[in-house]
This record gives C-alpha cells, structure tokens and sequence, in this order.
C-alpha cells in the first residue's frame, strides 16, 4: 500500500477508517448500553483515518485533512447548505490545488525570512537568471526582482489560480518576471543560473535527478525546508528553531 499513489492511499485509509469506526461502535452498542451519536462516529473515523495515515507514512499536512474530512461532512449536512455552494468550494479547492494528489506537493507559501536569505545567495555585480519552480502567488521572484537590476526572474506553476494570481500582480506592479503555467518536470534547468525549490519531500528525489542532469557548473539549487535524501548541502542557513525553516544550497560541479 505504501507504493500506491497517495490519492489512492487516502481513499483507502478511509474506507479503512470508516470499517473500523462501524465495528467498533456497534460492539459498543451491541455489549453495551450506550448508544453514540453520529458526531461522535465522525470524530472516531476522523482520528482512526489521521492515525492510519501516520502509519503510512503519508506527508503531514494529510493528518488534519483526514481527521476533518468526516466531522466536515457532518457539519454540512447538519447546516443543510445549498448544492452550488459544495459546486464552488469543490472548484475554488481544484483551481489552487490542481495537480496536489499527482504531484504530492501542496500550496506551500514561503515567507519574508527565506526571501531575504536567498537574496544574501545571489550575486550582486553580475547578470542572472533566476527561476522558482512551484511558485505559488509569485511573492518570490517579485520580491527579488526590485533588489536585483540584473537579474531576469521567472516562476513556474501548475495550478490556475495560484498562476492567475502570480500574473495579475505582475502586471499591477509593471514587473519583468515571467510566470509560467507549465510542469518544472517539462523546463530545462539548465536555462537558468539558480533554481529555488519550495515543494514536498515526495518530490525532492525526481528533482534531484532533474537538477543533476540538466543544471550547469557553476550554478545554484537551493530548496526550502526541504533536503535532498544523501546529497550533503554545501550551505545550509537556519531561519528559525526546526527544519522546517531552512534553507539548503548546492552549487552544481558536474557539466550538463
């Protein structure tokens, strides 16, 4: 089950989830004079989902979704709300979240610490160029982009409305920087001289290949809060207590 698509895992954790909750509480009320709620059910199946989930190893951020999942759904049935209002929450959750269950990497958003110490990474009397793949609202290369004349930024991302939002703020501020709505997978790294990454550990080792085969000598990979299994950075900078607030670098020796 661990190979299995995380997608498909869920589905199954929660179904798991579910089989589990029911026997347990009709043993309950079978052997027993209680007689449990349905919110009550929810919050059990809820915990037993986030429980499997730990076991399977499953990124963090799936441990909440699972637990709320079930208590989410009670909660709109007991509001008795209207049918296009699931229609649009489904639609405003696809347009951010796209492509989350194949690519395993959720919206993460990278804040003003990260930025100013990749700024410190970046040369100052020199042209570059300089890409952030899964850019989320765009905040990174449209933060640089002022402190750094000479360099060309660009940002790269697969989900509409996060892209939408990148472009949009781009042409309110008359910025240079160009934001793509393309796969990183399908770019040639090698176009550029320093690659930032925010992404998810699932996707740190296929990255890792990409960078490896297509970035030149000389220049920059740096990942946030995420390392690259077996490959010792050449810079690591803490921005704050946990791994979580890290900045990992690596300058490429091998020739594209």
């Amino acid at each position: 089950m661990r190979h299995l698509p995380v997608s498909l895992q869920s589905l199954l954790i929660q179904c798991a989830a579910l089989v589990l909750a029911a026997l347990s509480f009709w043993l309950l009320s079978h052997y027993t004079t209680m007689q449990p709620a349905v919110w009550q059910f929810a919050i059990v199946e809820g915990l037993l989902a986030a429980m499997l989930s730990r076991k399977m190893g499953q990124p963090a951020w799936w441990l909440p979704l699972h637990f709320a999942f079930l208590p989410a759904v009670y909660l709109a049935r007991q509001a008795d709300l209207p049918a296009w209002l699931y229609l649009a929450a489904f639609s405003c959750l696809l347009l951010f979240y796209w492509s989350s269950f194949r690519t395993r990497v959720p919206l993460y958003l990278s804040d003003r610490k990260a930025w100013d110490a990749l700024a410190c990474m970046l040369p100052r009397e020199r042209s570059f160029r300089f890409i952030d793949i899964g850019s989320g609202l765009g905040g990174v290369p449209l933060y640089l982009e002022s402190r750094f004349p000479n360099g060309r930024f660009a940002g790269t991302e697969i989900a509409p409305a996060p892209w939408l939002i990148s472009r949009v703020r781009a042409a309110w501020r008359h910025s240079r920087t160009e934001f793509l709505r393309r796969d990183y997978a399908t770019l040639d790294l090698g176009d550029y001289d320093v690659v930032f990454a925010f992404l998810s550990p699932a996707a740190m080792p296929a990255l890792w290949t990409q960078v490896q085969r297509q970035m030149r000598t000389g220049s920059l990979f740096v990942s946030l809060s995420f390392e690259v299994t077996g490959q010792r950075p050449d810079r690591i900078i803490p921005l704050a207590d946990g791994a979580r607030h890290t900045l990992y670098a690596w300058h490429m020796r091998t020739a594209k």
